[in-house]
């Protein structure tokens, strides 16, 4: 099976608008768990306008799954994580007034950045992801830079899969495959949702976990939580991806 991470930063962004502590962020993680959800993600902006940094400290000790901590390296990002230990980072090259995540890492052109950072991550027992577009060669230098897994940006997949879904997913497919053959754990996240996830689950070999945020917060709002993290899950079994295709 393919984990699958709720994105919890929209619940925060709720939370935030009326100053209180509604929902609560804390026991939202934890009913998403008990729902199914294989892991937790958020993604500390510098603005604060959703997640917090004294909710990613809150959340640490609390949650039993996975906790993914993505964001931009900054100096006050690096130094949280460190002091946090997530289960894993994902690396993300959002500038810091960015709206949300727009593409992965140019990791050519920062390879001595990175491999440092991986290399800090790695010796404090992290799990190390970095985030990047469905492109073999940016899949290459990733591996080189030492760290564990790569997350595929998913949004180009997302806006081209209702017109041809089998050119969408095609630059995927040879990632991810590019990936194992270097030994890289495969994520994938941005603009994944119940329209696109069962094709996208059951076409990319060797995936890992998915991220999803937006797309399944706003499932909620009609379905409910428990009903959709449980949507979510079975749009993620299948057969084919854990097998060479």
């Amino acid at each position: 099976m393919t984990n699958l991470s709720v994105n919890i930063n929209k619940i925060a962004t709720i939370r935030n608008a009326r100053g209180e502590n509604k929902p609560d962020i804390e026991a939202c993680a934890l009913d998403i768990e008990s729902f199914g959800a294989d892991g937790i993600t958020v993604h500390p902006r510098p603005d604060q306008r959703h997640i917090r940094r004294d909710d990613v400290y809150r959340l640490r000790p609390i949650l039993r799954s996975e906790f993914n901590i993505e964001g931009y390296p900054s100096k006050e990002f690096v130094d949280m994580v460190l002091q946090v230990k997530p289960t894993q980072v994902t690396l993300v090259p959002d500038a810091p007034d960015a709206l949300t995540s727009s593409a992965g890492w140019k990791v050519t052109e920062h390879a001595e950045e990175l491999s440092s950072l991986v290399e800090r991550f790695k010796e404090a027992g992290i799990r190390t992801s970095i985030f990047v577009d469905a492109d073999p060669e940016q899949v290459k230098a990733a591996a080189a830079t030492g760290a564990d897994r790569i997350e595929l940006y998913t949004k180009p997949y997302a806006d081209k899969y209702a017109s041809d879904r089998e050119a969408a997913i095609a630059p995927f497919v040879e990632s991810a495959r590019t990936a194992k053959k270097l030994g890289l754990g495969v994520n994938a996240g941005h603009d994944l949702s119940l329209e696109n996830l069962a094709f996208f689950a059951s076409r990319i070999p060797y995936l890992s976990e998915v991220s999803i945020g937006h797309a399944l917060i706003c499932d909620a709002l009609y379905m409910g939580l428990k009903e959709t993290v449980a949507r979510y899950k079975a749009a993620l079994v299948t057969d084919n991806n854990k097998t060479n295709l």
